[in-house]
């Protein structure tokens, strides 16, 4: 699932791209993707509006309309936006803009969600979000983590707890900090939390840089790949070398969730 590194580079590319072009017609060719309204209303609130602004909240991206309306879209696992679209045959709602070019949203498995609300604050996703990594302090961290029995990988994952991080950077930011991901977060120590903090920063920030990871289905907005995965260190690395000391990457299961460590590096 795209995390906060891959939604902010499209957050970006959409500002550049959208803002302050009209949608003059939405085509839905499967409509399974739009969570609310009914599809043919969905395609009307849209029809005439502006485009004005382009949020991200964590993994959520949300298209400030005109009308007042808001788009919200959520990616899920296989969701993808292309700029300018080819209305390919993985495209499940095309819109059309009044450059004469479409934005296309494409969904493989079909999984993703779009919305047309009135008040995007008051999605029940937004309510219960917690801070992004950016949002807080390294001492605001250190103090979130001193009640969880839960282990730190999953908690990281914990969108209720601090969001915008999933699977993939919670892998690479325990390898750079050196915690094991099985140990409970309660059982770090303050200098162990000021790094894991600074460590997940650092992890989202070079992501950002490099346009995202592509795996699974993300992709640009301008359908290239994002540049991240070389920079991987322990993420799908199963079996391979540890970078620092050589050991054999483990892959457990955390959560339910693939987990990359090595088993000599990670304390």
């Amino acid at each position: 699932m795209p995390e906060l590194p891959e939604v902010e580079t499209i957050k970006c590319e959409l500002e550049k791209a959208l803002v302050g072009k009209k949608i003059t017609k939405v085509s839905v060719i499967n409509p399974k993707v739009i969570k609310e309204p009914s599809a043919e209303k969905f395609k009307k609130e849209l029809a005439g509006a502006t485009i004005k602004n382009i949020l991200r909240k964590a993994k959520l991206l949300i298209v400030e309309l005109s009308n007042g309306k808001a788009l919200a879209i959520h990616l899920k696992m296989t969701g993808q936006l292309v700029y300018p679209g080819k209305e390919g045959k993985e495209a499940r709602v095309v819109f059309y803009l009044s450059d004469g070019k479409a934005l296309d949203f494409n969904d493989r498995r079909l999984f993703a969600e779009l919305r047309v609300v009135d008040n995007w604050n008051n999605l029940k996703f937004i309510k219960e979000l917690g801070p992004e990594p950016f949002d807080v302090t390294a001492e605001k961290f250190g103090k979130m983590l001193k009640s969880k029995k839960t282990k730190i990988k999953p908690l990281l994952m914990d969108q209720t707890f601090i969001s915008g991080v999933g699977n993939l950077y919670a892998n690479e930011a325990l390898f750079r900090s050196g915690i094991n991901p099985a140990r409970p977060a309660n059982s770090l120590s303050d200098k162990e939390k000021e790094n894991l903090f600074k460590e997940l920063k650092e992890t989202l920030k070079e992501a950002i840089q490099h346009k995202g990871s592509s795996i699974d289905q993300y992709i640009q907005l301008s359908g290239d790949p994002g540049g991240y995965v070389k920079y991987h260190k322990v993420y799908d690395k199963e079996g391979k070398p540890c970078i620092k000391c050589k050991t054999p990457i483990k892959r457990i299961s955390l959560g339910g969730r693939g987990t990359y460590f090595c088993p000599h590096c990670q304390k």
